[in-house]
């Protein structure tokens, strides 16, 4: 990503803020236990505006500032510092190398912020999103507010930045898609790897480090969430994490990964044999889940409601339900009362972006939203039949679940993970290449 394209996302902000001021703050570096902090990752909103990937940052945007309009507070360069915990970009960085007009030491926001607030009628912040940060902000207004006998005036109004900032990253540019195929391409070749690797008498623990070495290998320091592998009943826990137990002859093992590249994210789930033969259940509950999957891609499209890939999915899976017995009933009423329910509890994607639960909203006035060019969603049904009485022993404890990436086109779509093979000949051809 080129700093102009930094450049031209802070312009588009400050065209919508207008005569107001918008400040953010990065995420804070979370303690993990004793003195061991968890692997620092910056605010999704901060570093889509600012590229800056340190902690201990508040970034401030004001449209016409005399001071500049984009205004980075910091840590300063400490020689010593940075020889137990890494190289900062010092003030002088923050303006060579990001972008802003002007850099401050992070300890002078107090001081430095109530002047920037003065005359403001509206501050555009994330409030709530980090409570320690927006007491700090308060008392900087508050400080204003102080002042008003000598003329100073602090903002009256208080807007959330993030339904700008939403809307601006909810449609993706050429460059933020360039890199979603990378991403895509590297969990791609990870998933392919995972299923050479796997075979009865592996942990999953170890069928995921075989996935995320192929990720650091390919360029991406971090995964995009926790990885998913959950092998045989396992797989009907949806967020799965333990990632502990041995695989056995006969299961299916579900794998739900995806590298992060650049702060974006790739989100894959595939779900094949251990010992590289789909069962006859197994088989016939894959291709449901398949078919119904192949319905949805068709549905995702410009100008088609982002409901209506969930409502194509819903129908083939009820039908197939239906056909191999598990559910019982007229298609159209066990569909509007949700009787598929107990078998898929979830819906069919969501946005994907720098957060793999990506920002954007879903309904707009009550209206399911319409799909446009270069929105980027998952497509990910499922079938999930735990063991239960009341369901034929032969169903129980398999979990599918088919995920693929999808960006909106002009035309239609592109399937930016469609490296990962999903027909069942085609798992079964890759896997017996050990």
């Amino acid at each position: 990503m080129t700093a102009d394209a930094y450049q031209r996302r802070r312009q588009d902000l400050m065209h919508f803020i207008g005569d107001g001021i918008a400040i953010l703050t990065t995420a804070r570096h979370q303690m993990r236990n004793g003195d061991v902090l968890f692997q620092f990752r910056p605010d999704s909103d901060f570093y889509y505006l600012t590229h800056f990937s340190e902690p201990e940052a508040v970034a401030v945007f004001i449209p016409g500032g005399k001071a500049g309009e984009f205004l980075l507070f910091c840590r300063e360069k400490d020689a010593a510092k940075e020889q137990w915990d890494g190289r900062r970009a010092g003030l002088e960085g923050a303006v060579s190398d990001y972008g802003a007009d002007q850099a401050f030491p992070i300890d002078q926001l107090q001081q430095k912020l109530p002047e920037l607030l003065d005359n403001r009628d509206k501050v555009y912040t994330m409030m709530g999103r980090y409570p320690e940060f927006d007491s700090e902000l308060l008392d900087c207004i508050n400080t204003v507010r102080r002042k008003r006998r000598c003329g100073a005036r602090a903002p009256g109004e208080y807007v959330d930045v993030r339904h700008i900032l939403h809307e601006m990253r909810i449609i993706k540019k050429k460059d933020e898609i360039k890199i979603m195929r990378s991403a895509a391409k590297l969990s791609a070749a990870a998933h392919r790897r995972a299923m050479q690797f796997t075979q009865p008498g592996k942990f999953e623990y170890q069928v995921q480090a075989e996935m995320e070495c192929e990720f650091r290998l390919g360029g991406s320091k971090y995964n995009a969430y926790p990885s998913i592998v959950a092998g045989g009943a396992n797989a009907c826990i949806l967020h799965y994490l333990e990632n502990s137990c041995e695989l056995h002859d006969g299961d299916l093992l579900l794998i739900d990964a995806g590298a992060e590249v650049d702060c974006y994210a790739a989100d894959i789930t595939r779900t094949f044999p251990v010992n590289g033969k789909y069962s006859g259940e197994q088989k016939a509950l894959y291709e449901i889940v398949l078919a119904a999957q192949k319905a949805a891609l068709n549905e995702v499209k410009p100008n088609n409601r982002v409901v209506e890939y969930h409502t194509a999915a819903v129908q083939v899976l009820t039908e197939g339900l239906v056909d191999i017995g598990l559910l019982d009933g007229e298609i159209n009423e066990l569909i509007e009362t949700q009787a598929y329910q107990p078998f898929y509890m979830h819906r069919t994607g969501h946005w994907l972006g720098m957060d793999v639960h990506d920002v954007g909203d879903y309904k707009i006035d009550e209206q399911w939203r319409i799909l446009e060019q270069g929105m980027v969603l998952t497509v990910e049904p499922g079938l999930y039949i735990s063991a239960a009485n009341d369901i034929d022993p032969k169903w129980h404890n398999i979990g599918i679940r088919i995920e693929d990436d999808v960006h909106v086109t002009r035309q239609g779509n592109e399937v930016l993970t469609k490296d990962v093979p999903k027909e069942i000949n085609e798992i079964e051809e890759l896997m017996a290449r050990k």
